[in-house]
């Protein structure tokens, strides 16, 4: 699925109490179309900050079409889910962080062609972490007491 269209069919609700799980979201919004999926982030934890908030306050929907979402987004905006007034729209990408696909940067050819070495070059064929037997006794005592320091 493209990421276009995934996005105008997955609605942003915020303003979410921590009494509503995804099940209250999914009953709640299911009334309005097929949803695919529900996803309410959890909080984040902090060992230093004891809190007991279950997640951040909002969550997202994604109905099977466009416009289920929209109608969502009709019905629901500045309604209240119990005692908490929500904010619903259409949800929109996080800023900042392009995604053209998931694959890593090194795995680029043009990233492997710049900055990757042949493994010759780059030590990565015949290092041994033992000892070089051809080294003389001494030198290798020598060796192992510069580690140790």
């Amino acid at each position: 699925m493209e990421e276009g269209t995934r996005t105008k069919k997955t609605v942003f609700v915020g303003g979410l109490g921590d009494d509503v799980d995804e099940a209250v979201l999914l009953e709640t919004f299911t009334t309005f179309g097929d949803v695919i999926e529900v996803q309410i982030p959890p909080a984040a934890t902090n060992q230093y900050q004891q809190t007991e908030a279950k997640h951040r306050g909002f969550g997202f929907v994604t109905y099977s079409s466009p416009e289920d979402a929209q109608d969502a987004i009709d019905n629901m905006d500045l309604n209240e889910l119990r005692g908490r007034v929500l904010k619903v729209n259409l949800a929109r990408p996080i800023k900042g962080i392009q995604q053209p696909n998931n694959r890593a940067i090194w795995e680029t050819e043009e990233w492997l062609k710049q900055y990757a070495k042949p493994l010759a070059e780059s030590g990565g064929i015949g290092r041994s972490t033992s000892r070089d037997a051809s080294e003389p006794a001494e030198d290798q005592e020598e060796n192992q007491d510069a580690m140790e320091e």
